[in-house]
């Protein structure tokens, strides 16, 4: 296969000299990777000012923009919208989300084609209209597809899923976004971030024994906590760094979405230039070590790394253990060598009933052959897997140079079941025999999040992620207590066996190989290709505008929930079962909230309805308020909209009228995707004062008519006894958010525009 948009390569490599140059005049002092590519990427050009981390809203021009079909949707029948022949930027939608693991690849995959056939054609259709690649079911997982065939070293992509950041394995400063965002950048406009802050994570040493890349993100998860990294790019350097594989890289990137950072990255390296000579793509190789100074930190950066980074955090990879993390939280991080102890103490089910290895996180070609040689080992010592086993590969080119080269082959000697090249379980995409009975249990994944109820609905699943040897290993073993670095198991006959570390090989051998890889290159010229949804469908829904504020103050709002403790986006606007309903904006709304706790009786789904003073669910008791014309508010506690970049969590509460989203804090993604819709997303400049909202409350929110930059929002709580509390609000709105805000939506103002 050609390489892709490689005379768009050639226009960043040409251009990011001069413009490091003079952004590095102007900072007067050397520059890390993250600010030569951001620098190089402005929408001005070249820099005539410096910009002030963590408070400049800065405009961007990424070369490219990705969607995931589950987000495309959305996407696109907002793209729709704008009027614009053909998108500005090299895009691609990639269906990797619809497809429910429940038998096995080809049935799962069969089945997903007639289910989903009509998302499917239509997303084929509006590509092909528009000038978008198109990666068919089955092609694989969207960041794998990427890595394999987009990312390059130095380049800047938004794409519409939070694990975009995957990329950053091949150097590359890669954002999850709401489509919205998206909308904005194939629309040819510019797109705004605050200036992130820099972490820099200096590795040294060299991994050994069972430890992995996963393991370094994992402690990293620990270390910072789910929003450790918010408003930050976290920046890896070291010879450590130096010697890790690229897909290795995309791991712990891929990852850094689980902290809540902007977006995470590697230096270009030799592992970065092997991996792209391996895929097909030497050119680009050769292009970026005619620049690869402007492709790493400086030196003095990584010399000196406390004067350039506003966090520093050091790992000596020699001495890093392998790590699982959970349950139910990404960043609840265990030594392998105290997990057992964890286990016990806690009381989670012992017993692994599922090991699940792959997903956007861990499906490259290294990660199956490490995988493998753990099972293959099984095999040879008599012993098969006591948990169920499911494998994911990350791409149609992985899983079939994996069944060429025996990989897959090696996994069924011990009981694997090989499922589809898409996200499956680790979206909740899994249709698990006796979830629905909620029974306690434990599963280990190589995914990237464990919420509960995120795999399988069931909320006594106890999920703990890890490495893919690490996952492999325990599910041979059938038990979280057992330590595969020193426990031994009993084989078929009877004789205590012994696993050894995991060999990989990073690339293979033979080279990649693949038959069809799944992609669809779009029409040149698009303009008679008709798209077409049916106004009676079920799964898809033209967009109507949001209406525009009215102008005034907003009075007489009812307080639909107070969520209690997190709250994620799946909290908000589940994935799963709802995944159908990504198109269509009216049928989804009815999982508005669902999983969120009510703070007033400890409940999901159980909301009162101040007009009948009947408690029911959430979408329900939001429609009756709109239907009498009423809006509402949403409170929230810290990290409000934390996870995946789904923006229907904002564009549900939108649709249904809730005005304001009122929180302790904000998960990034979430505040943007808010803001984007038309919709208030305001923080309490006290805390606390969230302890100060009654369930029977009505709220005013002071101060729209003179909504301005850094100028504080009033809301005025009116207690049901007749008293109230006035409750200052803060904001993050600049003046050009204020616009969509009064607009009803930014998409709003970019359709005035054509």
């Amino acid at each position: 296969m050609a390489v892709f948009d490689l005379d768009m390569i050639k226009q960043v490599y040409a251009r990011m000299p001069e413009r490091v140059e003079a952004a590095r005049k102007l900072l007067g002092r050397p520059m890390t990777l993250s600010e030569k590519i951001l620098y190089s990427h402005l929408w001005e050009g070249t820099a005539t000012s410096a910009k002030e981390r963590g408070k400049d809203y800065v405009d961007f021009a990424p070369d490219r923009v990705a969607m995931q079909d589950a987000t495309a949707q959305m996407a696109l029948l907002q793209f729709m919208t704008t009027g614009r022949p053909k998108v500005a930027v090299p895009s691609t939608v990639h269906c990797d989300h619809l497809i429910q693991a429940k038998v096995g690849a080809a049935e799962d995959l069969k089945v997903a084609n007639e289910k989903n056939k009509e998302v499917y054609d239509f997303l084929s259709s509006v590509s092909n209209k528009y000038g978008i690649g198109f990666w068919k079911a089955g092609a694989g997982i969207i960041h794998q597809v990427v890595i394999e065939n987009y990312a390059f070293p130095g380049g800047m992509m938004i794409g519409t899923d939070s694990h975009t950041p995957n990329a950053g394995g091949l150097g590359m400063v890669a954002i999850g976004v709401g489509g919205a965002d998206a909308c904005d950048v194939m629309s040819g406009l510019a797109w705004e971030l605050k200036m992130p802050k820099l972490i820099g994570v200096k590795l040294s040493g060299k991994l050994k024994g069972w430890a992995s890349a996963k393991d370094v993100i994992l402690k990293v998860a620990g270390l910072l906590t789910v929003k450790g990294g918010t408003g930050y790019i976290v920046e890896y350097f070291g010879k450590g760094a130096d010697s890790l594989s690229a897909t290795g890289k995309g791991t712990i990137c891929n990852m850094g979405a689980e902290i809540g950072a902007t977006t995470s990255l590697f230096g270009y390296d030799r592992k970065m230039a092997a991996y792209l000579k391996a895929t097909g793509r030497a050119r680009v190789a050769s292009l970026a070590n005619g620049i690869k100074d402007y492709l790493r930190p400086d030196q003095e950066c990584i010399d000196n790394p406390e004067a350039y980074y506003d966090q520093v955090i050091e790992i000596n990879l020699s001495r890093l253990e392998p790590h699982i993390n959970g349950p139910f939280t990404p960043d609840l991080a265990w030594p392998l060598s105290k997990f057992a102890k964890a286990v016990k103490k806690n009381k989670w089910p012992e017993r692994l009933d599922v090991g699940l290895i792959g997903s956007c996180t861990n499906s490259s070609y290294e990660d199956m052959t490490r995988a493998a040689s753990i099972a293959a080992q099984a095999a040879a010592k008599g012993v098969t897997a006591k948990s169920e086993f499911t494998i994911t590969p990350g791409s149609e080119q992985v899983r079939y140079t994996a069944e060429r080269d025996g990989i897959l082959a090696t996994f069924g000697k011990i009981g694997g079941v090989v499922l589809a090249n898409a996200c499956g379980p680790c979206i909740g995409q899994w249709a698990r025999h006796g979830a629905e009975k909620g029974e306690k249990n434990s599963i280990i994944t190589s995914f990237n999040r464990n919420f509960a109820k995120r795999a399988d609905g069931n909320p006594n699943t106890h999920a703990f992620v890890a490495s893919p040897e690490i996952v492999t290993a325990f599910a041979i073993a059938g038990s979280l207590t057992f330590n595969p670095a020193k426990d031994t198991l009993t084989n078929d006959k009877g004789e205590q066996v012994k696993l050894e570390q995991p060999l990989g090989v990073e690339l293979p051998k033979l080279g990649f190989d693949v038959k069809d890889a799944g992609f669809q290159k779009p029409k040149k010229d698009g303009s008679k290709v008709k798209v077409a949804v049916s106004p009676k469908s079920d799964r898809l829904q033209l967009l109507e505008p949001f209406k525009a504020w009215e102008g005034t103050d907003l009075t007489g709002l009812k307080l639909l929930i107070k969520a209690k403790g997190k709250c994620t986006t799946d909290h908000i606007s589940m994935a799963g079962p709802w995944l159908k309903y990504r198109g269509h904006l009216d049928n989804i709304s009815n999982n508005l909230l669902i999983g969120a706790i009510n703070f007033v009786n400890g409940q999901a789904n159980s909301v009162k309805n101040q007009l009948t003073g009947q408690y029911g669910e959430v979408p329900a008791t939001q429609r009756a308020y709109k239907a009498a014309g009423i809006g509402s508010i949403v409170v929230g506690d810290e990290n409000y909209g934390e996870g995946s970049s789904r923006e229907h969590a904002a564009m549900e509460p939108r649709h249904l009228g809730v005005r304001a989203i009122v929180v302790k804090s904000f998960a990034r993604i979430h505040e943007t995707n808010l803001k984007k819709q038309g919709m208030l997303a305001l923080t309490f400049a006290n805390p606390a004062d969230y302890d100060l909202i009654k369930e029977d409350d009505t709220f005013d929110i002071i101060g729209l008519t003179s909504f301005a930059e850094g100028k504080q929002l009033t809301l005025v709580a009116n207690h049901k006894d007749g008293s109230k509390d006035s409750i200052q609000l803060n904001h993050t709105y600049n003046s050009a958010q204020i616009e969509w805000f009064k607009a009803g939506s930014a998409l709003n103002l970019i359709a005035k525009e054509v």
